[in-house]
């Protein structure tokens, strides 16, 4: 069925409370490719239970759930993750009981034949004081639902343009080789779509071999920042936000150019074997 604006807007998504151990945290640093040695001290507390630390795109993970798309009437055969951002308002524990309210804050329409752009927004709160840990903002691209006939928008009412990546070489750089189960692993961490996993699904999606999460390329990409312009430091990141640009497969080499301007990084994401940029337009503010 076609989108209907204003009920797609005024849809209600319960609030979801889960509870999250240091196993899922671990499990999430190790499904982004940390801890593959197992000398790096560095990387150590994030995968290992002593001084346990939270990569802040766990975050896109703890509270998954994609069980109320169906009401949306988007055909979900023709969408694609187009952008995520993480707005977080405290560090996010390495373990806790959280609450999640996602609400859809506004659709696109880009005409008929031209798709839609669906902005999904989930606040993830301390499920026992109420304070809100992070906001995240989803950006998804449907295809196929161009012409609904959404509202005329003003210049200003449009999504912003992406952030512009600085034109001068980059001031670090951080290369991950993934690994060929990378995205079995990583689907433990909630999102279990075929895609991911099954040959013969993603054949049908056109790809020659299930292709690996969008969201674990983002958090390679997190992982990296935290890594060259935080000194392993989670608790330094404020705000992330990157588009998705073209699929990796498991077993493929990123390589994270990082640039920094004072409290702001900006970041980019490419697979070596095929020199295609897989994300783009990386943004991150630092606190302090």
């Amino acid at each position: 069925m076609p989108i209907v604006y204003d009920e797609l807007l005024a849809l209600d998504i319960p609030v979801r409370e889960v509870s999250y151990t240091d196993r899922e945290t671990m499990l999430y640093a190790l499904s982004t490719g940390m801890g593959q040695d197992s000398m790096d001290l560095d990387e150590l507390p994030f995968v290992f239970e002593k001084n346990l630390k939270a990569l802040p795109s766990l975050a896109t993970v703890i509270c998954w759930d994609d069980s109320w798309t169906p009401r949306t009437g988007i055909n979900y055969v023709m969408v694609v993750h187009g952008e995520q951002r993480i707005t977080m308002h405290k560090p996010l524990p390495a373990a806790g009981r959280v609450k999640a309210k996602i609400r859809i804050r506004d659709v696109f329409d880009k005409g008929a034949g031209k798709g839609a752009i669906m902005l999904v927004e989930n606040t993830i709160s301390d499920a026992a004081s109420g304070e809100k840990l992070v906001t995240l903002l989803s950006t998804t691209f449907a295809r196929g639902d161009g012409g609904f006939g959404g509202p005329v928008r003003k210049p200003e009412e449009l999504p912003p343009k992406p952030h512009a990546i600085p034109d001068r070489k980059p001031d670090a750089g951080v290369t991950l080789k993934t690994q060929p189960n990378q995205a079995l692993f990583y689907r433990l961490c909630g999102d279990r779509n075929p895609l991911h996993a099954e040959p013969a699904f993603a054949a049908a999606a056109g790809f020659p071999r299930p292709i690996l999460h969008g969201l674990c390329t983002y958090g390679i990409a997190v992982r990296a920042v935290v890594k060259a312009a935080c000194d392993h430091d989670p608790s330094r990141i404020a705000d992330i936000n990157a588009r998705f640009t073209a699929p990796v497969f498991p077993g493929e080499t990123i390589h994270t150019e990082i640039w920094r301007d004072g409290n702001i990084v900006s970041f980019r994401a490419r697979v070596m074997e095929r020199d295609a940029v897989v994300l783009d337009h990386g943004r991150v503010e630092l606190r302090g």
